[in-house]
């Protein structure tokens, strides 16, 4: 972690937290694993959703989570179209339950909502902004338009009393687009390793998210897949969302959206992973894949590099034949592709959803403890 107040066992530890997360993305995946590596702290968790109802696989992962209490809401999220008033809706929504609930602290997963007046210490992550997003996916800075949506987020991140990311690469994009903030440390996101495992390794290629994303990339993958030896199997959406058209491409195998133990299942199959992301700022998918011991193939970013140092693959987002040929060197040699697979086990040992949870406990109990330290430091 980065710049932290001092140890001190006599801070109080958090029996309630209010913690917000959207419903439609990794955050969900992120809250989930929190909140249950949380429950041996003893601390019961308030969760706040908003952006799009639960889906039914959604409300069976909550079922047995005992010390989760679920607020349901339907708000937009600050990055949806024309979201303001409903922001604002949000916020007063999110502060009734702030005096219903009285919450040791308050852990907002969204950044718009940092600058109300809670009245206890807040803690806002940064998972990803639009406008890195932007200069990442578009090589130029966000249009104007978006010029609202930067004063919101600089004006929540500001007012927080601890900005977290989950990598350094993150954080000084946060810094730069809507710094300075008045403390700030860097947590990384975690996976609970039972819920993967290691399989008999198969003659495929795997990879995660919708065809569409343009950060995510996969649609490098697809069109090179007729070049490889392997099969290439998709989780995730293959209609177009405008024109709900399927693709079809040869060796490019679509599994549509699948629960977690399908994926896990998969996963545990898959012999190389390969996600060449122009933008991700940590990588849950990334993560499973290692955790399940794929060899794996990313895009050259300056967060992923952080993450997985020499235990995976680097390809350039715009160079498909460089993705062809490092995909087709781990086909082809066995040798090296156990050795990229037992790194990235070996790297994920670091990412546990328990070592996330004790570094999350200790900045909360530190915020509770000196909750006049948080100044610019």
């Amino acid at each position: 972690m980065g710049d932290m107040m001092p140890k001190d066992k006599e801070a109080k530890q958090p029996s309630k937290i209010l913690m917000t997360a959207d419903t439609v993305g990794g955050v969900w995946t992120y809250a989930l694993e929190l909140i249950k590596s949380l429950e041996p702290f003893g601390t019961q968790v308030a969760l706040a959703t908003m952006g799009a109802p639960l889906s039914q696989d959604q409300r069976k992962e909550i079922k047995d989570i005992t010390n989760l209490t679920l607020y349901e809401s339907n708000y937009k999220l600050e990055w949806m179209d024309n979201p303001w008033e409903d922001v604002v809706d949000a916020g007063e929504w999110l502060l009734q339950l702030n005096e219903e609930i009285q919450p040791d602290l308050v852990h907002l997963n969204g950044m718009a909502h940092g600058n109300l007046d809670w009245g206890r210490p807040v803690v806002v992550v940064v998972h990803s902004c639009v406008l890195s997003w932007w200069k990442a996916v578009k090589d130029e800075e966000a249009p104007a338009a978006w010029n609202k949506y930067r004063e919101m987020v600089q004006e929540g991140l500001q007012a927080a009393d601890m900005v977290v990311a989950p990598t350094q690469a993150m954080m000084r994009q946060a810094e730069l687009y809507y710094g300075p903030f008045k403390r700030s440390t860097v947590i990384y996101n975690g996976r609970e390793q039972q819920q993967f495992q290691f399989g008999k390794k198969e003659p495929f290629v795997f990879s995660m998210g919708r065809v569409w994303d343009e950060a995510k990339n996969i649609s490098m993958l697809a069109h090179i897949a007729s070049d490889l030896q392997w099969p290439v199997y998709i989780a995730g959406d293959d209609k177009h969302p405008a024109t709900g058209e399927v693709i079809e491409l040869e060796n490019v195998h679509f599994l549509g959206k699948l629960t977690d133990k399908e994926a896990s299942d998969w996963l545990a199959r898959a012999s190389v992973y390969v996600l060449p992301a122009r933008y991700e700022p940590f990588g849950l998918s990334i993560l499973e894949a290692a955790m399940s011991g794929c060899a794996l193939v990313v895009g050259k970013t300056e967060s992923l590099a952080e993450v997985w140092g020499n235990a995976a693959k680097f390809v350039s987002p715009d160079d498909a034949d460089e993705l062809r040929d490092t995909v087709s060197t781990l086909i082809e040699d066995e040798f090296t592709r156990n050795i990229m697979a037992c790194r990235a086990v070996k790297r994920s040992h670091g990412y546990t959803s328990n070592h996330m949870a004790e570094d999350y406990n200790y900045v909360y109990r530190q915020l509770l403890r000196f909750p006049m330290a948080a100044v610019v430091s």
